[in-house]
């Protein structure tokens, strides 16, 4: 796969954005076991799609692992040898849900790796939206303990990274896995040079993220967390975002903006409990294109990691709606004009109110 893109400006002549995502067969080592949901045929399937649908129309990498020192820039020494033991194991266990291969060590290591290289890219500038396609996963993963299939905190890494090598201060972290990210939302709970926003079923591991935590000391008013209700539609949770996350980047001014793509939302998906389709996941990558764009037609880069998402079928077809969004950038489709003059629904608007009601007073978001 090549690029398909003029490296002068951030479009090419087609109007797509320049994309580029890593594709390794050594993600598929980390073994899980028989009947674990986190399993390498989510991976394989991604890949053979990305080979038949978007073959020319990206930049393609190799995964490099990382450094010890850059996993310690989030994770402890301890996790980090803890880590580097189960090489020794065929089998072994991190948490009663997080089985790992003697593998799996070099797969993490390679993710991590990935999305550092991710940023590197963004910042030369060789592309303007790159989509890591790694697993482990890793927005559950704590300083020192793994946890929810996740072994390193691939997007904390990836942020410490764009901070530390090049000087960023503003970086937007959008979760739409159905899980709440617990780790990436206590990594960076203190910190104002994260802004964390998530949506996510909090009747679901790890059973957090609740409206009012919204960050404490530097960090009070920069962790949105927005519960999502079971009964959301597609065009529910476009209201929800246009209204909650679109004054967030307008208010926040991202310099980066990160994307922790889960995709276990999805209706057919038999761990969460949601009822979206695919098209849901180009919808909002659209949106976030359109209300990032600045004057003159910048806008910060775009860093997307898989997380979650267990039925492979549609798992594949969701990552292959994100990926034709970015190739293919077009305006958000909006709910119907007939049904967008309507009062949304009122498991909704409630939920929407009571999220810009408990952020207004910190001055970020405006009405």
């Amino acid at each position: 796969m090549t690029a398909a893109a003029d490296k002068s400006g951030n479009r090419n002549a087609a109007g797509a954005l320049r994309v580029g995502t890593v594709i390794d067969e050594r993600f598929l080592e980390h073994k899980t076991g028989h009947g674990h949901p986190e399993h390498p045929r989510r991976l394989a399937e991604i890949h053979r799609m990305m080979e038949s649908t978007f073959k020319d129309r990206l930049s393609v990498i190799r995964a490099e692992p990382a450094t010890v020192e850059q996993v310690e820039m989030v994770h402890t020494p301890g996790h980090v040898r803890r880590i580097l033991k189960t090489a020794e194991q065929r089998i072994s266990s991190m948490a009663p849900d997080t089985q790992v291969s003697a593998r799996t060590y070099m797969a993490a290591w390679l993710a991590a790796g990935a999305c550092i290289r991710g940023v590197d890219m963004l910042m030369a500038p060789s592309v303007d939206a790159f989509f890591a396609l790694v697993r482990p996963p890793g927005h559950h993963a704590l300083a020192d303990k793994a946890g929810g299939f996740c072994i390193f905190n691939n997007i904390a890494i990836a942020a410490r990274h764009a901070m530390k090598t090049h000087g960023l201060r503003r970086i937007l972290v959008v979760d739409w896995d159905i899980h709440h990210g617990n780790g990436i939302n206590d990594l960076f709970y203190n910190d104002n040079k994260v802004y964390y926003y998530s949506t996510h079923d909090p009747g679901l591991y790890p059973y957090s993220g609740y409206v009012t935590e919204t960050g404490e000391g530097e960090g009070l008013g920069y962790t949105m967390n927005i519960g999502l209700v079971r009964e959301m539609t597609d065009d529910d949770m476009i209201r929800l975002y246009e209204q909650t996350l679109r004054p967030a980047i307008k208010g926040y001014d991202p310099e980066m903006i990160m994307v922790a793509a889960g995709f276990d939302a999805h209706a057919d998906d038999p761990v969460g409990k949601s009822a979206f389709s695919e098209n849901l996941y180009g919808r909002i990558t659209r949106g976030i294109i359109e209300w990032s764009e600045k004057p003159g037609g910048t806008r910060p880069p775009l860093f997307f990691a898989l997380e979650g998402g267990y039925d492979p079928r549609a798992l594949t077809r969701s990552v292959a709606s994100v990926f034709e969004a970015l190739c293919k950038p077009g305006k958000i489709e909006t709910p119907e004009a007939s049904k967008a003059s309507e009062t949304p629904p009122d498991h909704v608007a409630p939920l929407i109110r009571t999220v810009i009601d408990t952020h207004l007073p910190y001055g970020i978001i405006s009405p």
